[in-house]
């Protein structure tokens, strides 16, 4: 039986959990300050007057107030030379000023009127001149872009989204923190899930237990996302439409995530409930290759394309694949991660943005066998000067791929021995080097 699964119920694991939410703090007003500081200065060099976020994660970035998308317009204009506007329905002005972080004026509109053609005005004021480049967050839906591009021949409507993903893809020291503590407490919740698992469980369980889990150990609330799979489906990256039961010596696929104080994880592993045949043990052996080889490729300077490359290199050594064929590994190796899941910088063929330091991403370069099962074994590293660190350890085996403190002679934790795990690879035939 692998180690670390099984043996437990979910009514005892959860009483375990406590929360850990104040290891990390939220961000602070400062913090705030820099960021619009940051993007004025991009602004001005970029020839752009004003700058419109709508209720998205990058209004929450930028000044720390927290709205959700409807039919009615909620966001923020920022003007290059300093000005910040919270646009908000007039019916709803003090429940935003309620929310209000960092201080700014407000653009108010009444229900039968048409909003955008506020935001539209505002930011010709913001320009103080005749003409205004006003360039909108990425996000917008496409009514509210589509009426700001024919509102005035004055106000030219450009993409924002370098703009915003200059400031987002680097995270500080205090994001850093958030990011840790997020994913350290999705780990311990993958150790307890994985202890609840018994023949016959259905995923439906499992996945309630992540969101009571998350909710326990003091995340922002249930699970963001709860992939649990057994058996043949582990092979489908984004799960079935379907439950299913846990058999013996199924492969068992949680891939799940929740925020803390709106950052977040995102972690998965794979393992064997019962005894790995030697068809599971090659195919998780692979991944895990494939994951390190990725890790040692993320160096600074490289680019974001290195360790798609890299992983790819090491499974179609293998004789997958090749590309995105399968059996094989069908997506990109990875994603940025912060106050959204999936986010720039992208670890992916053709990106060839270089890695900086301040730089959070996945490493989850997927295995699949459509009508056998699939491996994925995620984790998130960031560039620091020294390069590339791991926010949580790796799976150390697949006979014990929950241990709490991996040892080093099981995961490397430096490029050395990086690269002592690869040669170990190579020897079993995978190809690597």
């Amino acid at each position: 039986m692998t180690q670390g699964v099984g043996g437990s119920i979910a009514s005892k694991e959860l009483t375990l959990l406590g929360s850990t939410r104040n290891q990390a703090a939220a961000i602070g007003l400062d913090e705030y300050r820099r960021r619009l500081d940051k993007l004025r200065e991009l602004m001005r060099e970029g020839g752009i007057d004003a700058l419109y976020l709508d209720a998205t994660t990058s209004l929450r970035y930028f000044t720390g107030m927290q709205c959700y998308a409807s039919e009615r317009l909620h966001g923020a204009i920022l003007a290059a030379n300093g000005e910040l506007l919270y646009v908000c329905p007039a019916f709803e002005a003090q429940k935003t000023r309620a929310g209000m972080v960092v201080e700014g004026d407000f653009v108010l509109w009444e229900e039968h009127e048409d909003p955008t053609a506020a935001v539209a005005a505002a930011a010709l004021r913001c320009a103080q001149q005749a003409n205004c480049r006003l360039a909108i967050d990425h996000q917008t839906p496409f009514f509210t872009a589509n009426r700001l591009q024919l509102f005035d021949s004055k106000l030219t409507v450009v993409n924002g989204e370098d703009l915003i993903s200059a400031c987002r893809r680097i995270k500080s020291a205090n994001e850093l923190a958030l990011l840790s503590q997020a994913k350290a407490i999705t780990l311990r919740i993958h150790r307890a899930a994985a202890r609840i698992l018994r023949e016959g469980i259905d995923t439906r369980e499992v996945q309630a237990f992540l969101d009571d889990a998350h909710i326990a150990c003091g995340m922002d609330g249930p699970s963001t996302f709860k992939i649990v799979l057994f058996g043949e489906p582990t092979a489908y990256p984004h799960g079935v439409p379907y439950p299913q039961q846990l058999a013996e010596n199924d492969m068992v696929l949680i891939d799940t995530g929740a925020t803390l104080h709106g950052y977040n994880s995102d972690i998965t592993r794979s393992y064997v409930f019962g005894e790995a045949d030697a068809r599971q043990r090659e195919i998780w052996e692979l991944e895990q290759a494939a994951q390190l080889a990725a890790f040692d490729a993320a160096q600074i300077g490289a680019p974001c394309s290195a360790p798609d490359l890299a992983a790819r290199a090491v499974i179609e050594a293998a004789g997958f694949g090749p590309a995105y064929q399968l059996p094989g590994l069908p997506h990109r190796t990875g994603h940025g991660v912060g106050l959204d899941v999936h986010e720039h910088p992208y670890i992916v063929k053709g990106n060839d943005l270089p890695l900086a330091p301040g730089m959070c991403f996945s490493i989850e370069p997927m295995i699949c066998c459509y009508g056998e099962f699939g491996v994925r074994l995620e984790d998130h590293a960031y560039i620091t000067a020294e390069g590339p660190k791991w926010f949580t350890e790796p799976s150390p085996s697949m006979d014990d791929p929950l241990r709490d403190s991996p040892t080093r002679d099981d995961y490397p934790g430096g490029k050395k021995l990086n690269r002592n795990r690869v040669t170990v690879a190579v020897d079993k035939g995978y190809g690597i080097g």
